[in-house]
């Protein structure tokens, strides 16, 4: 792993998918529930917002979703924000 672009990691025993940072982790904390995936929370510690870490966290968990056949319910805003900015994802969508 390098230092300066670490790779985001699947934490399945918490649920949640990381990205080291200097001052914390990027977080992106799902739910599974059968078929569908319900992401729930994001975060990013706040001397890193704004860089592209949550985004690479969802997208690791977007991806994931893929691979596993599973559909996403966004209950997170940024979420929600993020699948509407890249139509890719959103024949993920629950219902979709």
């Amino acid at each position: 792993m390098h230092a300066m672009n670490p790779e985001v990691a699947h934490n399945a025993a918490a649920s949640r998918f990381e990205l080291p940072l200097g001052e914390g982790l990027a977080l992106c904390c799902y739910r599974r529930d059968g078929g569908l995936l319900v992401l729930h929370h994001t975060e990013v510690p706040p001397a890193q917002q704004g860089r592209g870490g949550a985004a690479r966290v969802v997208a690791a968990a977007l991806d994931w979703a893929r691979g596993e056949g599973l559909r996403v319910r966004p209950a997170c805003s940024y979420v929600a924000v993020y699948m509407r900015r890249h139509p890719e994802t959103r024949d993920l969508l629950e219902g979709a």
